[in-house]
């Protein structure tokens, strides 16, 4: 149960976080670096749904 809490994660990156990373002089991996934090809200935004996903107990019911 506590672990569905960590889908709000993803939500926290991406609204409060954007405000911050607003920034185009830092280039990283050859990105500016609010397209290389979009690109990483997305990819740590899919870790998170992947372990809300393993630790749910609804998904277990079918086994």
């Amino acid at each position: 149960m506590a672990v569905r809490w960590l889908a709000v994660v993803p939500l926290l990156f991406i609204f409060v976080g954007i405000a911050f990373a607003n920034h185009a002089t830092p280039i990283v991996l050859g990105m500016p670096f609010l397209f290389f934090y979009t690109v990483l809200c997305v990819i740590l935004t899919s870790i998170c749904i992947a372990i809300v996903y393993k630790f749910d107990p609804t998904n277990k019911k079918g086994e």
